[in-house]
């Protein structure tokens, strides 16, 4: 009697662990955001335009205006850009060496806005600078510091 006991104990356990396996799969496949082939063609592409400091292929690639952070003005045209591309890409973080490393994370709510996350000269991570996808085009529209 309890050899039966024991083997019907054994086999609800493995049930359980079985369903629990599955639950958790599930939950796992729920959370994933299949990648968008869209914005990794775009980030290799503006990537290294920043990294060569190509300003000419990275205007191109700028919704303007750009919002800037608290208390600094936007980016409105392409000239402003041209003549504030250091502020842009150096002056909040070194966008080159953070750029080389750093991955797209997309917005859970959206599959139109990535953000790139970056330290600041300081060390921390701070600095943001988002993308948006509009009319199908993937374009940089701010950078932000979280500290400020």
């Amino acid at each position: 009697m309890k050899f039966g006991a024991d083997k019907n104990r054994k086999r609800v356990t493995l049930i359980i662990a079985g369903v629990l396996i599955v639950i958790a799969a599930l939950q796992i496949n729920a959370s994933v955001i299949p990648a968008d082939a869209s914005i990794d063609t775009f980030w290799a592409k503006f990537r290294t335009a920043v990294i060569k400091g190509d300003k000419e292929t990275v205007s191109t690639m700028c919704q303007f205006p750009i919002t800037m952070p608290y208390r600094v003005p936007s980016i409105r045209t392409k000239a402003q850009f041209m003549k504030r591309y250091r502020a842009l890409f150096n002056e909040q973080a070194d966008a080159a060496k953070c750029f080389a490393e750093a991955k797209p994370e997309v917005d859970p709510s959206t599959r139109n806005a990535f953000t790139i996350a970056c330290k600041d000269l300081g060390g921390a991570d701070n600095i943001s600078y988002g993308f948006e996808r509009k009319r199908g085009v993937w374009k940089l529209s701010y950078l932000d510091n979280i500290a400020e």
